[in-house]
């Protein structure tokens, strides 16, 4: 299979996105984030979203000329409009908002208005880790899951993710959709021709379902039954009602060509633990933790893996499909 090192993978993704429409910055901050998805083994959220992604700017899903802004501030707590272009820069813009309003505030809490799809949820999460603080994301998506006791999707598959940094030591990064798995994998299976495992989604019918392509018409089945749907509604929420964006019911899915504009949310929380019980007694509890944790064998620590598959990555290059492959550098140009 074709293999690339990072930064040629990222030059390649962007000339793509670009050339679709995206001003550089947003191209560039897009393609990062994608390969970064990669490196770190999630191919569903990697550059395989780069056609979707081109089409999107091209039939005005996105707005490739968005330059994201805060629209309003106050304390601890502001508000980015995305502008309807891809999410990515509006994020590390609402990011960066709330790393320095926690400098100032001890908390902040960020949200992302009329925003894309967001990709992988940590990812975003690095700065605040880089900062010493703890930071949290959530976003929503257009619907995929059903209510509690429901069939009809309702909300997005909602990704949580939280990143905790510690002493000398990689932080530890927790990054879970609220579905049974990411609709990405859905996806990827369809594209692929494989089936998906009984458990994952069900049809448009509200029958279970094996056929990828059948759930991805039909909905996602949430992680741990009721109680990832009402923590599927607590970040719809979050997301929504706190920053004006769209509900998942009220986005087009984002496997279609055609739609409307998503203009769904995100928000970040961070917190600077110097403004509770103070940075030294937050490391000493993190660090105590994680050696309860590994006393036992065959504990991963969050975010080990894809750490370890990044640095991989940055030494032996990322392989992709060869059909991907060839599509990329057709739309790259």
């Amino acid at each position: 299979m074709p293999r690339y090192t990072e930064a040629a993978l990222i030059d390649l993704a962007a000339r793509a996105l670009q050339r679709a429409g995206a001003n550089p910055e947003m191209a560039r901050a897009t393609a990062a984030a994608l390969v970064a998805a990669d490196a770190q083994g999630l191919a569903s959220h990697g550059v395989s979203r780069v056609p979707q992604y081109a089409t999107h700017l091209r039939n005005g899903r996105a707005d490739g000329a968005a330059v994201p802004a805060v629209v309003h501030a106050r304390g601890g707590a502001a508000l980015v409009d995305a502008r309807c272009g891809l999410a990515f820069p509006a994020c590390a813009l609402a990011v960066a908002t709330a790393v320095e309003r926690a400098r100032e505030h001890g908390v902040a809490f960020v949200g992302v208005t009329n925003s894309h799809h967001f990709g992988v949820a940590a990812h975003h999460l690095g700065p605040v880790a880089a900062a010493g603080m703890v930071g949290l994301a959530f976003g929503n998506s257009p619907a995929a899951m059903p209510a509690a006791g429901g069939r009809t999707p309702i909300f997005g598959t909602n990704p949580i993710a939280a990143v905790f940094p510690r002493r000398d030591a990689a932080p530890l990064a927790v990054d879970l959709s609220l579905s049974e798995v990411a609709r990405g994998k859905l996806m990827v299976a369809a594209k692929e021709g494989k089936p998906i495992p009984p458990g994952w989604a069900l049809d448009r019918d509200g029958n279970p379902t094996t056929d990828p392509k059948a759930g991805l018409e039909g909905s996602m089945l949430p992680m741990g039954g009721t109680k990832g749907a009402m923590l599927a509604l607590v970040v719809e929420l979050l997301v929504t009602a706190l920053t004006g964006a769209a509900i998942g019911a009220e986005a087009s899915s984002f496997f279609v060509d055609e739609g409307n504009r998503p203009r769904i949310g995100q928000a970040f929380l961070v917190i600077d633990p110097a403004a509770l019980a103070g940075r030294d007694a937050y490391l000493e509890r993190v660090e105590t933790l994680v050696g309860l944790m590994l006393h036992d064998a065959g504990v991963r620590l969050p975010g080990a893996r894809r750490a370890a598959l990044a640095t991989k990555a940055a030494g032996e290059g990322i392989e992709i499909a060869p059909a991907l492959a060839t599509q990329l550098e057709a739309l790259a140009g």
